[in-house]
């Protein structure tokens, strides 16, 4: 009866660990690997589906106005060799400052329209980027901010060899992307070389936000072996894991004016992860919950709000320059 018993245990433990291999590499095929086709699946599982339609209504009129304003493409070389793609625009009547706008997972540079056509009014210049993995940017794996943080660097190195070392650069993220700018700030380089940083909805590491969907959207409360196999697959693929960094380590020495953004119905990025990172810098700061907004929506929920906000915030960054 023992034997039965210990043999019956070990059969399940064996098809457990086979379940959670299998379910760890379907979350890296979804993930990791350049999300071109399977951005739709990815969008309809993870952003909040009933207000999605009503947002991508909001940004096409944008977008098309930036297709039609014809940007100057621009490309550099990252750190690991690819080639990175970029769209730049030109302040008409500049003002001396660049905004560098990071797009969040499965996004691309044009998915930024909106807020890169409010910040061009004002007298910016706006680059828009495809990171690693995305749009036209080359590179066979997603870097989660982690990756990316070094490409941060190469971008900041160009603007300022384009537009010279007395142009003031504002850093601004969604999701990924804004986990990408907060990251950027262990750097010191970049520390010395930004005036400001505005980070939306952005996550405090992919092995934390992953852990959070795994138990949220797929309801398995038991996440560490999916996180510990999937980073056996990304270390292997990708070369980094995602315990490798998170935005609270590059903070903690933070000099660099930073706003965080979040909506306050997020079902992607908790929106206490913003508070975590908001905590966490010792930096001039503030921080935006915008009510009822879900993930990476909040400038089309509350509009006014949210760019009032940026305005203000990046007037009193430089009025004290």
């Amino acid at each position: 009866m023992r034997f039965k018993f210990r043999y019956g245990f070990l059969i399940g433990a064996a098809l457990f660990g086979l379940g959670i291999a299998a379910a760890s590499a379907l979350l890296y095929r979804q993930t990791l690997p350049h999300p071109n086709e399977v951005s739709d699946d990815i969008a309809e599982e993870f952003e909040d589906k009933e207000k999605h339609e009503e947002y991508t209504v909001k940004m096409k009129p944008v977008a098309d106005l930036l297709e039609t304003q014809k940007p100057e493409t621009v490309y550099i070389r990252s750190w690991d060799h690819l080639r990175l793609h970029g769209l730049l625009l030109p302040a008409e009547n500049p003002n001396g400052r660049l905004v560098i706008f990071h797009h969040g997972f499965t996004s691309n540079a044009l998915d930024n329209g909106t807020h890169a056509k409010f910040f061009h009014e004002l007298g910016y210049h706006v680059l828009l980027l495809d990171l690693r993995a995305h749009g036209e940017s080359e590179g066979q794996y997603v870097g989660f901010g982690i990756m990316d943080r070094y490409d941060t660097v190469s971008w900041v190195r160009w603007a300022k060899e384009r537009f010279g070392d007395q142009i003031k650069i504002v850093l601004h993220g969604t999701s990924m992307g804004g986990a990408t700018v907060l990251m950027s700030l262990g750097f010191e380089e970049i520390q010395n070389d930004i005036s400001a940083v505005i980070a939306d909805c952005a996550y405090t590491s992919p092995t934390e936000v992953f852990s959070y969907v795994i138990k949220n959207q797929y309801h398995i409360p038991v996440n560490a072996p999916f996180i510990w196999i999937y980073g056996i697959y990304t270390r292997s693929k990708a070369r980094y894991a995602f315990s490798d960094y998170s935005t609270l380590t590059a903070l903690k020495n933070n000099k660099v004016p930073v706003l965080f953004i979040h909506g306050g119905d997020d079902l992607f990025v908790p929106t206490y992860m913003s508070l975590q990172n908001y905590d966490e810098s010792p930096s001039k700061k503030e921080l935006l919950i915008v009510e009822n907004a879900g993930h990476g929506s909040s400038v089309f929920v509350n509009t006014e709000l949210y760019q009032e906000t940026e305005k203000k915030f990046l007037d009193e960054v430089f009025s004290q320059n």
